[in-house]
């Protein structure tokens, strides 16, 4: 199922351009601007960037886990890096929405 996600996104990315140049008016304003493909640009980065960032973190906390489970012993010198890198990953995609509300 994880292999249709990126092909859905590129068709309702596709079905977004191109919907709009089909029923846009004709004239000087027919099909999109400059600034519009900008914002879907961003805010489809946006969605890379969350979902990119939800599986990065679900695999570590899954890598962590099972070495914990592994070895218990072990915990406290596999929680605080996981802890660290969850919060760094975390911080990439803050970062992507805030520069996306920064347009």
């Amino acid at each position: 199922m994880s292999k249709k996600i990126p092909v859905i996104l590129a068709a309702i990315l596709l079905f977004t351009v191109v919907a709009s140049q089909a029923f846009g008016q004709t004239g000087a304003t027919a099909g999109m601007s400059e600034k519009s493909l900008k914002y879907i640009a961003y805010f489809f980065a946006l969605g890379i960037a969350v979902y990119g960032g939800t599986q990065a973190q679900s695999k570590a906390a899954t890598a962590a886990l099972e070495g914990i489970a592994r070895n218990p012993a072990a915990a406290d010198k596999i929680q605080t890096p996981m802890i660290l890198a969850l919060a760094l990953m975390e911080s990439l995609v803050i970062f992507a929405l805030i520069s996306t509300f920064l347009l």
